[in-house]
């Protein structure tokens, strides 16, 4: 599988990114052995990049990672997890539970160092709190060796522009904002190329919204969101495709990102991925389809504190 520089940091990820929140029951209930074995297929097929959380299955993410990273060449796969946020309305991001948080995300994948550890979902805090304790005691981390790079991670596009200028963050992680129906993170290829910040996008499907799935009962689509989707995913189905095959081409053929993040607890799927990644992409379908998803084109929805997001 191709892969591109992260910039900044001298690490070359897989252009696909396996995301190990599904195989923490984030989406559904899981098969365990299924969703062990995910993780080999998504290494097997050259997907070399990893992201988990302490936030997924609220551990159960990174417990399930500790049952097969240790029999891997530590040198062949990049790894990064979260901290901060640990379940949906438990946050701590202070200096102490980072130094904790850190330490017992390696226990649990029995690993003796993080690629990248992101501050998870910061939008749910006083970002004056992540820049002058969470990040400095990450920093601490970074010099005892258990963590090699540090970034940010949420959903809100102003807290990126925000913390790209406020803290020197070597990575930021965005989700839902680079598929057929956003196109907001472009407004960070420029900042993160100024700061040497490297970039990965995230969630290619929107949470399933570019899916022929049903969507998780956490999702905030509007009605109107869901039938346009539900609109675009019919014509890709006439035409003979897959909206959700056309979604991941699109969002992985975007060089700005170093890596494009997705997960599934179900190991054929995560094979499919791969194939459809060695297949052309069909550019009139996908225009078509971003035509009929012109009416909510950069939809958002307000997540964390008011303050934090635009507008």
């Amino acid at each position: 599988m191709e892969k591109r520089p992260l910039n900044g940091t001298g690490l070359d990820l897989s252009v696909l990114g396996f995301g190990a929140s599904s195989i923490g029951a984030e989406f559904r209930p899981i098969d365990v052995d299924e969703a062990l074995r995910c993780v080999s297929v998504a290494l097997e097929r050259g997907m070399n990049y990893i992201d988990t959380a302490a936030y997924y299955g609220r551990g159960m993410s990174e417990v399930m990672l500790g049952r097969v990273l240790p029999q891997i060449p530590r040198d062949s796969y990049i790894l990064s997890s979260k901290l901060g946020r640990y379940a949906p309305q438990h946050f701590d991001f202070s200096a102490k539970r980072v130094a904790e948080s850190v330490d017992i995300s390696l226990e649990r994948m029995q690993l003796d160092h993080i690629d990248i550890m992101f501050c998870h979902d910061i939008e749910f805090v006083d970002l004056d709190l992540v820049v002058n304790e969470t990040l400095p005691a990450l920093l601490k981390e970074v010099k005892k060796g258990k963590v090699r790079f540090v970034g940010i991670s949420g959903y809100p596009m102003k807290i990126f522009t925000e913390m790209i200028n406020r803290s020197e963050i070597d990575v930021a992680l965005t989700y839902n904002h680079y598929t057929l129906q956003n196109d907001m993170a472009l407004a960070l290829v420029d900042p993160c190329r100024r700061k040497n910040v490297g970039l990965i996008n995230a969630a290619p499907f929107s949470a399933r919204l570019l899916t022929n799935l049903p969507l998780p009962a956490w999702h905030k689509a509007t009605d109107e969101v869901r039938e346009v989707a539900a609109k675009a995913a019919a014509h890709a189905r006439d035409r003979g495709s897959d909206i959700a095959k056309l979604a991941l081409q699109y969002s992985v053929a975007n060089p700005e990102f170093a890596s494009c993040v997705t997960g599934s607890a179900n190991p054929d799927r995560v094979n499919l991925w791969c194939d459809w990644l060695e297949e052309p992409m069909d550019e009139v379908l996908v225009n078509e389809v971003k035509d009929i998803l012109k009416p909510i084109h950069n939809w958002v929805y307000v997540e964390g504190r008011p303050e934090n997001n635009d507008g």
